[in-house]
């Protein structure tokens, strides 16, 4: 089934996408209850097709992205987390804003898992009852601010750096799905989910044995190669097989950053 928040009027609903129809679900996501038709899917404005508590991210999970910026680096033996916050995620068409639009920043492809039920300590055997679907995704990320700071929170933290959709996807194979990003329709990335250093089920395991993880949060599974700058008036588009394509416009955000200078010790 697929399923997605769409705008009617001034409120935004759950509706699963029948064909070209948008169905209401009137007790949200993890129920099955269906209400009236609520119009055309082309017709209607989509948003992120899932409202998070947490977005947990998986780095360096497929082997030639974690070279591609330094040879010296090693493969990880077990698989690297980090997070990122609810606010800065957005939805299909909606722009990422660059906060330092000098800065080196980079798209980042991905696979996104939305958890369906409460998830704790459980098997990868067991990973998929867990699971409600999946989307496209895109870490959006800055390398001038992930190097000066040696970590993530900042880079990739900004409202705007993650966009996902443009819909859930809740009967997929995740073996091999081609995973691309084109930037002004230029292909970037394009990788099969088969080059995972560690598939959907291990990563969801993994996950709930160091958090619970709730119906809604995401895990964002870790990019391939390819990684490339975002400038102004560009065009990013994230498409998966069987998952549809996420579009969304670059600008240069119209805030002057602020001078953390009297913040910095001598």
């Amino acid at each position: 089934m697929r399923i997605g928040r769409v705008e009617v009027g001034s409120e935004i609903v759950w509706a699963a996408f029948d064909a070209e129809r948008a169905v209401h679900l009137p007790d949200g996501p993890f129920e099955t209850t269906r209400g009236e038709v609520v119009g055309d899917v082309r017709g209607l404005t989509l948003h992120a097709p899932v409202v998070p508590g947490k977005i947990v991210c998986v780095g360096l999970n497929y082997a030639a992205h974690v070279t591609e910026r330094d040879a010296t680096r090693k493969i990880p033996t077990e698989p690297v987390l980090f997070m990122k916050p609810v606010s800065a995620l957005i939805g299909p068409n909606e722009p990422i804003v660059l906060a330092y639009p000098d800065h080196e920043i980079h798209h980042e492809a991905e696979l996104v898992v939305v958890i369906g039920k409460p998830t704790r300590q459980i098997s990868p055997v067991d990973a998929a009852a867990y699971i409600l679907g999946y989307t496209c995704g895109n870490d959006v990320s800055d390398r001038d601010l992930q190097k000066q700071d040696g970590q993530f929170v900042r880079a990739k933290g900004f409202d705007t750096y993650c966009p996902i959709g443009p819909w859930l996807e809740t009967k997929v194979v995740t073996d091999d799905l081609m995973v691309e990003s084109r930037v002004n329709g230029q292909i970037r990335q394009s990788q099969s989910t088969s080059k995972m250093l560690w598939d959907v089920p291990a990563l969801v395991s993994f996950v709930s044995w160091v958090m619970t993880l709730d119906p809604g949060d995401i895990v964002m599974t870790g990019t391939p190669e390819g990684v490339g700058s975002l400038r102004p008036d560009d065009t990013c588009e994230v498409s998966i097989n069987r998952l549809g394509t996420l579009a969304n416009p670059v600008v240069a955000s119209d805030m002057v950053p602020m001078d953390y200078q009297p913040l910095r010790r001598s």
